[in-house]
């Protein structure tokens, strides 16, 4: 009887264990978000700031995605980067919710696999479609911070501008 007693504690215990893991887990992505209405704000914001866009598409079960959001809010130099030059919308992408409309307006990135990253112009406009694969570490341990750096430079809305590239 000890013993059964025992084995139920237990099974209690790890079920309880569990249960209070899932719900530490962070809440990066809303499934009950609108993306449309959400990047149609970051794109009014946007245009008014001289901004572009970072769409994050991935969800919270993602490992991945969960890594990326985690580096750019430790990395200051990221976040800094990130808070000067884009407005980011996070979409959602799990099996209560697909956001499969905006999806398919963004072009189908989630053909990359997740989190995969979309680029729009301060008009809305799809200018860049980002494969996270190319942004990890060598050793796989997460995403390069120097990759994602470059990533960021290159699609900012500075790097973009025509008048950045007059010769003085």
């Amino acid at each position: 009887m000890k013993k059964l007693t025992m084995f139920f504690s237990l099974m209690l215990l790890s079920l309880s264990f569990a249960f209070g893991q899932q719900n530490n887990k962070p809440k990066i992505y809303n499934e009950d978000a609108d993306p449309k209405v959400d990047i149609a704000n970051a794109v009014q914001k946007a245009s008014a700031e001289k901004k572009h866009v970072l769409v994050e598409i991935g969800g919270n079960w993602c490992a991945w995605c969960v890594m990326f959001d985690k580096l750019t809010k430790e990395n200051q130099t990221i976040k800094d980067y990130i808070d000067k030059y884009y407005e980011v919308v996070h979409v959602n992408y799990s099996p209560k919710n697909k956001n499969e409309e905006t999806l398919a307006a963004l072009k189908h990135p989630e053909r990359f696999g997740f989190p995969v990253f979309v680029i729009l112009d301060d008009k809305g406009n799809l200018i860049h479609t980002q494969n996270s694969a190319y942004l990890e570490s060598k050793e796989g341990k997460g995403h390069d911070p120097k990759a994602v750096l470059d990533f960021l430079e290159n699609w900012s809305y500075i790097a973009l501008d025509p008048v950045s590239y007059i010769k003085k």
